[in-house]
């Protein structure tokens, strides 16, 4: 996990001021890849007992804007944040527990794959959700007498 000085010189490479909350949101996404917004938000309060929700979505939305975080939300689920930006990667979802793990691209550059018809469109990212059973939740169904 990068220092606090390499969250601050990350923000001021996107020409964003450096603050508190904004490095304490950056810790807090590397910490909790794909975490939703509220444990977020729990994990910067432990740092910085005053900051309230809204700062954070703030900080969540500017840091989304410039890149330094990426916005997830499959559906059916509330939105996400990771700090593994930049490599159109995709994911990995459980469709019992809602556990999502990063898959690499498929064929290992952007934008891993070519739509049949891309309407004139010059694409830049392809995302990718595979659904399925964590291996958990998989050996705990299997151990369920059927009913």
């Amino acid at each position: 996990m990068p220092s606090t000085s390499e969250y601050a010189a990350l923000l001021r490479g996107a020409e964003l001021r450096v603050t508190r909350p904004r490095v304490a949101v950056l810790e807090a996404v590397d910490a909790r890849p794909h975490a939703d917004t509220e444990t977020i938000f729990g994990a910067v309060r432990t740092v910085l007992e005053g900051v309230s929700r809204q700062t954070v979505y703030d900080v969540l939305h500017a840091v989304t804007a410039v890149g330094l975080v990426r916005r997830i939300q499959p559906p059916g689920s509330v939105a996400r944040y990771e700090s593994r930006v930049g490599d159109n990667h995709h994911h990995v979802i459980c469709r019992s527990c809602g556990a999502i793990a990063d898959v690499d691209c498929a064929v290992g550059e952007v934008p891993c794959l070519t739509a049949s018809d891309d309407h004139g469109f010059s694409v830049e990212e392809a995302e990718i959700i595979y659904w399925g059973r964590c291996p958990d939740c998989a050996t705990s169904s299997r151990r369920q007498p059927h009913q």
